[in-house]
């Protein structure tokens, strides 16, 4: 990987390899823990078609992230399962797993019910919604099952090798974040909502005139935004789209 990889990927890649030196003791107990948690609070928080899905079996997401998505981002913070997505004409879209803060759209695709199949309508409406992810500015990270069960290791490397080439922007503004604001950025991305100032007092450790000043700055440079549409005061900032361009 070049120079320029980031901490972040040294980090996740480092925590990777870990996972797969003790697969048969209590890391994979880790994730079934974690994963059961994570599940819970997926359901807990949809309705409608969404928690529809989400009481299914999900066994093609499950055997994604226990393959590939765990071991490599060891986390399931800044994911979200069965996320809906509203195409131009209205029409609801639904992505297995999306990670926020990379805005990358993970499938875990079996060959029956995406090509063996697959008729024609299907067909073409499973490319109008690759279609609209990348409108939306969505990378669509595609595994078929086959992958999974098989190839699972050339699944991690090849995500890894793309975190890896995920590099900031050369716009000197990214280069020269202070390491409160690289923080702010770093929460941000994770909690995937509006930031208020208390909260970033308490991350930061700092007075609110401080973390005040922080949070300006990363305006400034168009990394965060005001939340909502008050002029008078701005009581929360979200990530701004030069936010998800940069990985910390």
């Amino acid at each position: 990987m070049v120079q320029r990889e980031s901490a972040f990927v040294e980090e996740h890649f480092a925590r990777g390899q870990h996972l797969f030196l003790f697969q048969k003791g209590g890391e994979m107990m880790d994730f079934e823990r974690e994963w059961t948690a994570f599940l819970d609070r997926e359901r807990n928080t949809a309705g409608g078609r969404r928690l529809e899905r989400l009481m299914t079996e999900l066994a093609g997401e499950k055997k994604m992230f226990e393959s590939v998505l765990w071991p490599v981002f060891r986390s399931f913070d800044g994911f979200s399962l069965e996320y809906e997505i509203k195409s131009p004409s209205g029409v609801s879209i639904f992505v297995d797993a999306l990670y926020h803060p990379l805005r990358l759209a993970f499938e875990s695709e079996g060959y029956a019910p995406h090509a063996e199949t697959i008729t024609r309508d299907r067909f073409s409406f499973e490319r109008k919604r690759v279609r609209t992810l990348a409108l939306y500015g969505y990378t669509y990270f595609p595994f078929s099952r086959d992958e999974l069960d098989k190839q699972a290791e050339s699944c991690r490397q090849f995500l890894y090798e793309y975190l890896g080439r995920y590099t900031g922007s050369d716009d000197p503004s990214l280069r020269e974040l202070t390491v409160y604001e690289r923080e702010v950025i770093r929460y941000a991305l994770r909690v995937n909502r509006a930031i208020q100032l208390q909260e970033v007092c308490g991350l930061l450790g700092l007075k609110k005139d401080a973390a005040r000043k922080v949070l300006r700055q990363l305006a400034d440079k168009q990394i965060l935004k005001p939340s909502g549409s008050g002029k008078q005061k701005v009581r929360a900032y979200v990530p701004d789209d030069r936010a998800f361009r940069y990985v910390l």
